[in-house]
């Protein structure tokens, strides 16, 4: 019976489509990116763990092409809509989305903009909240298309292309080191990946609160 499951299992894997897996990852980072709160890291994961088993035809390489090609789409999208709505455009979001869309959301990604600027956009790419705000918030701020692009190109090619990589090349070297347990080394990927989301979180919130104490002096001086 073991040996049947893994078989089957082995089967269903070899019969999904690269190109299908392609462009779902493309699509959901895409529409991230563009503003609509999706799971984009936890898709960029799993699809780049399918890499992993001998039977998957899924190649990390294009997955991490894919990513960067949507993450730079979408961006820019999103950005051509925030300039030409605006802010007012928040605001209904806020209104309608106020779990991802807030007033406090948006208040903490406009203090990252008048903070870090341009790099707003790159470390944005890292970070769940500036990941959706980056694009449509940097075009209703009115950031020139140019320093955006270069920020939004560099940052989705280092996080799609870091992230595959890393979580690539270590639960390969897992899985060969343990390679009686070829299980073990995707859990010791999977939890790299989850690992390294959960620093960067970490260091997004020390930077939040920052933020946050600088508005407070600067209202106290007032």
């Amino acid at each position: 019976m073991e040996g049947f499951g893994a078989l089957h299992i082995d089967q269903w894997i070899a019969a999904i489509p690269p190109l299908a897996v392609y462009l779902t990852i493309g699509l959901i980072i895409g529409l991230e990116s563009l503003g609509i709160p999706l799971p984009g890291e936890i898709a960029l994961v799993s699809a780049t763990l399918l890499t992993l088993h001998p039977s998957s035809a899924v190649q990390w390489e294009w997955i991490a092409v894919a990513a960067m090609t949507g993450a730079i789409v979408g961006d820019s999208i999103g950005y051509s809509i925030g300039r030409k709505f605006g802010k007012p455009l928040f605001v209904w979001l806020g209104k309608k989305f106020p779990k991802h869309f807030g007033p406090n959301h948006l208040a903490t990604a406009e203090r990252a903009f008048e903070r870090w600027g341009m790099w707003a956009v790159f470390f944005g790419r890292f970070i769940a909240l500036l990941r959706i705000f980056a694009g449509p918030l940097a075009g209703a701020l009115k950031m020139p298309y140019a320093k955006f692009l270069t920020a939004n190109a560099l940052g989705g090619i280092c996080w799609a292309g870091g992230t595959t990589a890393a979580i690539h090349y270590l639960g390969e070297a897992a899985s060969h080191f343990l390679s009686q347990f070829a299980w073990i080394g995707l859990g010791v990927a999977l939890l790299f990946g989850i690992g390294v989301s959960l620093f960067i979180k970490h260091r997004a919130g020390k930077a939040h609160v920052s933020t946050e104490d600088t508005a407070i002096e600067a209202a106290d001086k007032h």
